[in-house]
């Protein structure tokens, strides 16, 4: 287990273009699976679709450090899924990085 200080946190705000939702709703389930099954490094991989808005979506991830943050980034996966088919489709993007404390 990583210790608590170097767990790499990633919190990530989208709001997508109208009519774009479901599209990057499926997207980010296989984007989800994808990390779960390839990525020894993440620890946590959520996505939710807010209750009043259905176009603003939160992502919030971990990983055991910041390397295996950025070998995320540079995952197959990650490039095609969701910078190469899920950016496109968004008005606003957020992305802020956080160390866990306890």
């Amino acid at each position: 287990m990583p210790k608590p200080e170097d767990i790499y946190c990633v919190a990530a705000e989208w709001l997508v273009q109208p009519g774009q939702a479901e599209t990057v709703r499926r997207l980010l389930k296989e984007a989800a699976a994808a990390v779960r099954q390839h990525e020894p490094g993440n620890l946590v991989y959520t996505a939710h679709q807010s209750a009043e808005e259905p176009e603003r979506f939160f992502i919030y991830e971990q990983y055991v450090d910041q390397n295996a943050q950025l070998t995320h980034r540079a995952a197959p996966h990650f490039q095609d899924l969701v910078l190469g088919q899920i950016v496109p489709l968004l008005a606003e993007r957020k992305t802020t990085f956080y160390r866990l404390l306890l």
